[in-house]
Parts: structure tokens; sequence; C-alpha cells
């Protein structure tokens, strides 16, 4: 069974970094496709980053770009997300999800997840 753990979020002030973390266990990590998404309250879910495997290119959402980095590291079946440059609008509940090797045009889409995580809370004040 796999399992996904999401660390690392808390309060920081608007400009300032943070660095979530993301343990799977179970499955066949290097196979997976590995994501990064976010809900504010009253949102959808948003898409926020993805890596299909190391090696590949990492792909991100608009509101993001230039500010976040995503990593991988399959020996230690994690993945992280540096986030700098905060904004109070980056206040979410970010999830960490695990997928099946995914299309390209499938990643930025939350059904197409297999395994969650229950999320870590990153509040950005202004």
């Amino acid at each position: 069974q796999v399992q996904v753990v999401e660390s690392g979020g808390g309060l920081v002030p608007a400009g300032g970094s943070l660095r979530l973390s993301c343990q799977v266990s179970g499955g066949t990590f290097n196979t997976y496709t590995m994501g990064w998404f976010r809900q504010a309250p009253g949102k959808e879910r948003e898409f926020v980053a993805a890596n299909r495997r190391s090696g590949e290119g990492t792909y991100y959402g608009d509101s993001v770009k230039g500010r976040f980095t995503m990593s991988r590291d399959n020996a230690e079946n994690a993945i992280y997300l540096q986030m700098s440059s905060l904004k109070p609008e980056d206040t979410a509940v970010y999830y960490c999800a695990a997928a099946r090797r995914l299309i390209l045009s499938a990643l930025g889409l939350p059904h197409m997840y297999d395994h969650w995580g229950r999320g870590t809370q990153v509040t950005v004040s202004s």
C-alpha cells in the first residue's frame, strides 16, 4: 500500500521562504509521476508542480513559476518543494500526490493521481 506524507508547512511572512517535504512508502517510487497541488479555502485544488521521473523536466503552474522549485530524490523516496518570494495568495493546504506515469497533458489534473497525502498548511502573512 502506498502512503504519502507531507511535512514542512507553517507560518511565514510575505517574501519569505519555506521548504516542503513529501515522503512516499510502498510501491516503486522511481516509476511514479509525483506532483504538488494546493487548495485554498473555497477554491478548487490547483496544480503547483510535477515531475514524471528523475532526469526529466519539472513542470510548474503559472502562479508559481520562477518562485517555486520542485526536486526529487529517488534514493530517499522523497520529493521537495522549495518555495521562495512567498505571497499571501500562496496560503493554502499543500498536497503531495503520486500517480503511475502520466502523459504531459495530464500532469495538472488532480483526478489523474492515485495516491494523496493529507496535506500540510502553509500560511503567508502580509
